[in-house]
Parts: C-alpha cells; structure tokens; sequence
C-alpha cells in the first residue's frame, strides 16, 4: 500500500450535502420513525447539563483549601511533623458537631503528610477507619492487619524487582569480564596483564567479594607494573585500583584518564552485599516473609490472635504509623475501650515502628466513659471545630459552587438561602453541600438553565422528606406498629391522641402480623423515641386528679410515613385492620 492510499482525501471529494458523506441537511427529512425510536434517556440527555464537577459537592471530596480551618489545620500540622523527624506524633483527639469539617480537616492534613514523607523518604503510612461501620475490636483489628499486610507485600515486592535487577547487573558485569575489557588490546597485552585488568571483578564473584585490589594486584608479574612505570609518555600510572591495564595509551595519558569501569563501577560495590549469593539469600528470605504474611478472615479468630497479626504487620518495617478513627465514640459505644486501650499501649513493645492515633468525634463527653489510662495516652492533644456561621458557610459553598457548577448556573440569591438554612440548624456544611446539590439536580432535572431560591426550597422539603423516610425504614418492627397505630388514628380524625388509644391499637395490630405484644410501659417508651427522633410530638399533659398522660401528633407528612411502613414486608397486609379502627371511632 502506498502512502497516498493511507492520506485522508480532501474536503473536495467528499460530498457533504449527498448520502455519502456527513449530511448535515434535515430539511424535508420525515423524522417521525426516528422520534418513535427516542430511547429513555435521550430526552434528558439532549439539556445543557449545569454540574461541570457534581463530586466536589459530596461529603466524600477532599478539597485542596479548607476555608476558615486554617487554625485546626495548622495545630494539627505543628503536632504530626513529628512523623517527618522519624518521631512518634502525640494522639489526637478531634471534637465538633457533623458537618464542622473534622473529618475533611483531618484527611487534608493525612494527605500532606504522607505526600511530603515520600518527598523525604521518610516511611509513613496513615490509614483511615470509619468506625461508625468498622464497630467492634475484631473488626477494627482485621482490617487494619489486612491494610498493613498488603502495603508489607508491596514493599517486599518492589525490594525483589529492585534486587532482580541488581543480579542482572552482576551477571553482566560477570560477562564483561570473560569477554576481556573491550577496547583493549590484546596483541601487546599478556595474558596475566588482562587478567589483572579485571581481577577484582573475578575475585568479588568468587570469593564472596572479600579480596580487596591490592591482593588482586599481587597476582601481576613484576614486568607489568614495570612496564606500567615506564611508558612512553614518562608518566607513572598508579599500581592500585586505578591501574591502567587493558586501556589504550590516549585513554591513559589523557587529560581525564577514565579508571576501568568494571573495577570502580561493579554493581555490588555500593550495597550491602558482599556476593551474589548475599543477594540471592535475601531475596529468598524476602519471598518467604511474603509467604508467611495471613490475612485476617473478617470473622472465627480469637481477638489475640488478629492482634498479633497486626502487631507483627506493623513492625515489619521501620516507619511511623498513623491511625485515623473517625466516629471513634461508635467504637466505644458498641465495643468499649479495650480497642483503644491496645493501640495506646503498642509503642511499649514495638521495636521498628511506631504508632500515633488521631480520635474524631461528634460527642465531646465520650472521654468521660473510657478508662483513665486510655484517657491520659489518648488525649494528650485536644482540637476543637467550632459549628461554622452563615458567612464562613457561604464562603465554603461559593469555593466549591466554581468548580462544581458551569458559569452563570447559580443565581445570586441561591448560595445566601443554602448558607441560611444550614446555619438555623447548627452550622452544618454537610448540609448546605447536600442542599445546594440537591438544588442543582432538581433544576436539572427540569431543565432549567439556572438554579434559583424555588429549587433551594424544593430542596430543603426533599431532604427533609428523604431524612423521615431513611429513619422510618429502619425503625424496629415493634417501632412501627407504634407509628402506624397512630398514624391510624390521625387518618381516622382522632386529635390530641393519647397513650391508651394508642396502645389499643396496637395490640390489634401485632395480632395481624402475629407479633408479641408489649406491655403499655413499654410502648410509652416507644412513643419517647420516636418523639426524640422527630417522628412525632409526644407532650405530657396533666388530667388534674386523673393524673397526667401524653398528647401525640405526628409531625412527618402521613402518606409518605404510611407508604414506607407498607413496603415492609410483615405490614403489608396490614390495611385489613382499617375496618375495626373505623367501627371503633363510630361506637
């Protein structure tokens, strides 16, 4: 094929407007056939899209600047660069609300340590844990033995690539040196000259690297280093390592006399192996540290023995180690402090490395519940993020809205309504991320050009909504049968509903489903948690001299609460049970 065959043709022999080429003429075409085949998605695919990066409106995104956390950012720096100096950093404790930037804070500062650790090389490893999911001492354990294990096998596996490489080099260094130096010249050499030429060489490989030079130069006859004194140019060439046997004569009287490279240059001369077979015994002895390394199965060891593999894990390697545990009071809450009691106590009896633990926490009581040891070890420094105000959230969400939004997508009154809302609550920049991307979805979804105060309070009412819904559809069963006693009685007209007419309710409705029925104490427990979580308003009310009992009123929308109970699958039936409510109200 020629080249002309390969050439795109010019513009001139296409034809544009005809059937062969690229028709860009729709005029007079009958689109109907391929209107009906629109697929479900073209539709919405064929809007300007508003979102240029929707990600760095998640929680999840760690922004490269955290405005107004400098203070905390900086506190935290100062105390890990310790971890720089090879020392082991002061734990660390981190309180604040959600949405304070604890954990963004926390992460940014992680990162940085861990990219200027490597800038340095010095050995640091940060790894992250949520122990609001990872909630037990075993748990926790294992997968932080998994997450070493993996970074040991890495690093062994990097060492023996890099030691495979060295013995390369030896071999063909070994090579050179029984092909002859090249270059030389080998009809006014004798043989015992470019023997000698080479001789450290030879005796590195055969002796185990322990014959120094000047033993190698002793296996000269005398007439060569004679000869060497007495060349042609008048110059006396060293006798020791810079010999310049096998050189030419420019090579050796030059202004830069260049020493024999495989003398100086051997691939082993720099390392701390004296042999080849050093380096083939620890690379076995490499491959075997990887073979012994188990991971931990996430559940049917005993806790010692998961901690043993961690500990054996850690202190593989010389490092600084620091451990991130974020929502830290789910951990105590569910598994008390022996988890942390551990980690506290390590140093004491690791020999390479050493371990730092940063602690965030929504509750700033929880220190109040572990054991004063763990108390002390573990709060040796304290850092507070105080709830962020209506200016510092607008400030938050106008850094990220350039990067997440395309420009002109926002209105001018859609970041100050985001920002207000988040802070009548407690400063929650979580929420205003939440809010303004929910806002920015909505008006996409209608197509919208830009996003305005409509679609952030259409918003707020779906995040609102979707909050009810994820808390209602993981209450208790019994929890529902509550709620949906209620719920019952609000449909039926039935106001200031009280305790009694709720629990009459109830006990029809576990026989439906054939549940236990609980005593009346204990459902008016029920009826204080659901008012705790927003669910319903529960006031005491007092009878006078027929004592006091609860008002409840739902304060979540009925339709949407009804429809979530019914889509469990043991109140699906439950709507038999609306006869009886009914007949009860009209009796």
């Amino acid at each position: 094929m020629s080249d002309d065959d390969l050439n795109t043709p010019p513009t001139d022999d296409l034809d544009i407007d005809g059937t062969s080429g690229f028709s860009t003429d729709l005029e007079g075409t009958d689109l109907g056939e391929e209107s009906s085949n629109q697929g479900l998605f073209d539709d919405l695919l064929s809007g300007e899209p508003i979102f240029e990066n929707k990600e760095v409106l998640r929680p999840s995104y760690t922004p490269h600047e955290l405005p107004h956390r400098n203070d905390q950012i900086n506190k935290m720096a100062t105390i890990l660069v310790a971890a720089l100096r090879g020392e082991t950093p002061s734990n660390i404790l981190i309180y604040g609300k959600t949405g304070t930037g604890k954990t963004a804070s926390a992460k940014f500062v992680s990162k940085e340590l861990e990219s200027t650790s490597q800038k340095y090389s010095v050995p640091c490893d940060v790894e992250y844990i949520n122990c609001e999911v990872t909630d037990t001492q075993y748990r926790v354990l294992a997968q932080l033995a998994n997450k070493f294990i993996e970074k040991n096998k890495a690093r062994i596996d990097d060492k023996i690539d890099s030691l495979e490489t060295l013995l390369e080099q030896v071999d063909a260094a070994g090579a050179d040196v029984d092909a002859g130096p090249a270059g030389s010249n080998t009809d006014s050499t004798t043989p015992a000259e470019g023997s000698g030429s080479v001789s450290s060489v030879s005796s590195r490989n055969q002796t185990d690297g322990k014959t120094d030079d000047s033993a190698a130069d002793t296996g000269r006859p005398v007439e060569t280093a004679g000869s060497a004194e007495g060349d042609d140019t008048g110059n006396a060439t060293p006798s020791d390592s810079g010999s310049t046997d096998g050189l030419s004569t420019d090579e050796a009287t030059g202004d830069q006399p260049s020493p024999d490279e495989s003398t100086v240059a051997h691939p082993l001369e720099s390392t701390p192996f004296d042999s080849r077979a050093d380096v083939v015994e620890r690379i076995e002895q490499l491959a075997a540290d990887k073979e012994s390394f188990e991971d931990v199965p996430m559940t049917g060891w005993p806790t010692d023995r998961v901690y043993s593999v961690f500990f054996d894990a850690v202190d593989y390697d010389e490092r600084v180690v620091v451990i991130m545990l974020d929502e830290i009071d789910k951990l105590v809450e569910k598994s008390g402090d022996d988890t942390l009691y551990n980690l506290s106590r390590m140093n004491s009896e690791l020999e390479n490395s050493r371990v730092s633990i940063i602690g965030i926490s929504n509750d700033l009581k929880f220190t109040d519940f572990l054991d004063p040891r763990v108390k002390s070890s573990l709060g040796e420094e304290e850092i507070v993020f105080p709830p962020y105000d209506a200016n510092q959230l607008r400030d938050i969400l106008e850094h990220r809205s350039d990067v997440a939004f395309k420009g002109g997508a926002l209105s001018e009154d859609v970041i100050p309504l985001c920002a207000a809302f988040a802070a009548q609550e407690h400063g929650d920049a979580r929420r205003a991320l939440d809010l303004l991307r929910t806002a920015g979805e909505l008006a996409e979804r209608s197509q919208a050009e830009t996003i305005d105060e409509d679609h952030v309070r259409q918003a707020q009412d779906k995040i609102e909504l979707d909050r009810v819904v994820e808390v209602v559809r993981t209450l208790p069963t019994q929890s529902k049968l509550v709620l949906f006693a209620i719920i019952l009685l609000e449909k039926n007209g039935v106001h200031s509903i009280n305790t009694g007419e709720v629990y009459n309710i109830y006990k029809r409705l576990c026989e439906e489903i054939d549940a236990d029925v609980l005593t009346q104490r204990r459902v008016t427990d029920l009826i204080s948690e659901l008012d705790m979580l927003g669910i319903v308003n529960a006031v005491v009310v007092s009878k006078g001299r027929y004592g006091r009992t609860k008002e409840i009123s739902l304060s979540v929308p009925i339709d949407e609460t009804e429809a979530v109970l019914l889509s469990d699958s043991r109140l699906s039936d439950i709507d038999d049970v609306q006869p009886f409510v009914q007949a009860r109200f009209e009796n």
